[in-house]
């Protein structure tokens, strides 16, 4: 039997009690070490064996931050979090270690008693460890079969709030009720999901809000979505974050890929039924302006890999490609973009969220690929196969860069036109807009060439953009001012890199300044200076980003 493992300590192996042989393989860069097992006694099919493995983590673990207490809001507790998608669960436990193969679990987890353990399951108790009083063991059970990159573990002086009849938000208890104001919708979402997408198998939907070295915006653990606190914007404006973490309770963890080159059947069906959410939630207009934003993502993801690089293909081929070196908006957006395209071919949102919902229920419980997705869509649609004949599949799925030009993006109308005597700008420009429509504003503003500096002063001037703490919108204004070179918001550009440790915000702000001249000294500085109290995954992809010491700068 073999297992996969990375920088695991291997103490002993025993099979239904008896000590079994292990050796462990040759160890390859970031797949880890294979652990090879062998049983002591022939099996019989359908023979129960148990398997038991005595192992340590090290502390390099790369699924594993431990947080020392001055890293948290309440700085007196240390604070532990696991994120092992794609590949990292490995190192925190030895299993296979592949999205192809699902299993329930149970866990029982021993801390100090000042501290509570979450993980992605069923709270099943908790009880005094017998053999140290000064400990609890916390119980958990996942009854449902998931992948192994969906294991979650959290330790740390967690409170939570009830916000819905199935849903709890945790964090530290100096976020826990901003946490419980922000998420309050959760059970419209959820009851709009079911009637989209079938019934909800999880049981629990509980929402964790990290501390600031979370390098994503979300991750669907089951049972407990991840989040991380730049979405505590204090106008809910930011909640199609937990949309999409809603959504992957079907596409992903429900119907998941079968391996990380068809991520796209994940990612692209998750945006889809989030924003199918957010049209039953708010409008048509709000989804399409949705899917304006995740188109110029898209654009964005292109220009950063290269319009020719095979990691923009949908299905980019992974041999030997670290997935978080491939992890970009490609497969989000690409893939929407995609089923978007069907839709309109197929009848429209209602037609084909019908396929999108079979789909889910047929695959339902296990993995799939995008050849079993195709077949199915075929099916599915019978009447209509010369329709789906014409589509350039081989353009859509294996060809890098953006969609087939038959994809038409002319929605999108450029409405920022510049007063050249820049005294036009009045306060009320932006004081109607929605937070989602500033957004898009300043992302408008990024596809444009830099604006010059007396043009960004005066927004500032006129917006008071620097005032603004919602994270999307101050994070693109940041970038504005940097690459118009305006020396000042250098430091604000580097303190918001730094000081949350979000992948999506950090290594775009670091890059920014990076590449001002005069301040790319600093860049790095700055980097290394807060390097050791980041992400291992953030401060690996930041250092190649930035060209530091040995990373190597494949693919980025």
């Amino acid at each position: 039997m073999t297992l996969d493992t990375k920088d695991l300590k291997i103490v002993s192996v025993s099979a239904n009690g008896q000590p079994a042989r292990f050796s462990l393989g040759q160890k390859h860069s970031f797949k880890g070490t294979p652990l090879d097992i062998t049983l002591p006694f022939d099996l019989s099919r359908g023979q129960h064996v148990i398997v038991e493995v005595n192992y340590e983590t090290s502390p390099s673990a790369s699924a594993l931050q431990w947080l020392k207490p001055e890293q948290t809001a309440g700085k007196k507790q240390p604070y532990l979090f696991s994120q092992c998608q794609a590949h990292h669960c490995r190192s925190m436990v030895p299993c296979q270690d592949s999205p192809s193969i699902k299993h329930s679990y149970y866990a029982q987890v021993s801390v100090p008693k000042d501290l509570v353990v979450v993980m992605s399951a069923v709270r099943d108790g908790h009880e005094v460890d017998p053999q140290d009083s000064s400990r609890l063991i916390y119980r958990f059970r996942q009854p449902v079969p998931m992948p192994s990159y969906l294991i979650a573990i959290v330790v740390g002086a967690l409170e939570s709030r009830e916000i819905g009849p199935r849903s709890r938000v945790w964090s530290e208890k100096e976020f826990v009720d901003k946490a419980a104001f922000e998420f309050s919708e959760t059970e419209t979402m959820l009851k709009t999901a079911e009637d989209l997408a079938g019934p909800y198998v999880w049981g629990q939907y509980d929402i964790l809000v990290l501390p600031p070295s979370f390098p994503y915006g979300g991750m669907e653990n089951p049972c407990l979505t991840f989040a991380t606190p730049t979405l505590l914007a204090g106008d809910k404006s930011l909640s199609n974050v937990i949309a999409h973490e809603i959504s992957h309770s079907w596409t992903g963890n429900l119907v998941t890929n079968k391996t990380w080159e068809h991520f796209w059947l994940n990612e692209g069906h998750t945006v889809y039924l989030e924003r199918m959410i957010g049209r039953c939630m708010e409008s048509e207009q709000f989804r399409q302006f949705k899917a304006m934003g995740g188109w110029k993502d898209l654009q964005d993801s292109v220009n950063t890999f290269g319009a020719n690089n095979p990691l923009t293909n949908l299905v980019p081929s992974l041999q030997d490609v670290n997935p978080d070196d491939a992890f970009s908006s490609v497969p989000y957006e690409k893939g929407f973009a995609l089923l978007y395209h069907l839709e309109e071919l197929m009848g429209g949102p209602e037609v084909f969220m019908g396929f999108v919902k079979s789909y889910i229920q047929l695959f339902a419980y296990s993995s799939v690929t995008t050849e079993e997705w195709k077949n199915y869509l075929f099916t599915f649609f019978k009447d209509k196969v010369d329709v789906l004949n014409k589509v350039d599949w081989n353009a859509w799925m294996f060809t890098p860069g953006m969609p087939p030009p038959e994809v038409d993006q002319g929605k999108t109308q450029t409405w920022i036109c510049f007063d050249q005597d820049l005294n036009g700008f009045k306060e009320s420009d932006v004081k109607t807009l929605s937070s989602h429509q500033l957004i898009e504003f300043l992302s408008l503003l990024l596809h444009e060439d830099a604006l010059p500096l007396t043009r960004v002063k005066k927004m500032q001037e006129v917006y008071d953009l620097n005032a603004c703490m919602n994270a999307e919108i101050r994070f693109r204004w940041l970038r504005l001012c940097v690459r118009s070179k305006w020396e000042e918001a250098v430091p604000m550009a580097l303190k918001m890199a730094t000081e949350q440790g979000r992948m999506k915000f950090t290594r775009p702000l670091f890059k920014e300044v990076f590449n001002f001249d005069k301040f790319r000294n600093e860049a790095v500085k700055v980097f290394l200076e807060h390097r050791a109290a980041m992400h291992p995954v953030t401060s690996g992809l930041v250092g190649k980003d930035l060209k530091v010491d040995g990373s190597n700068t494949a693919s980025q």
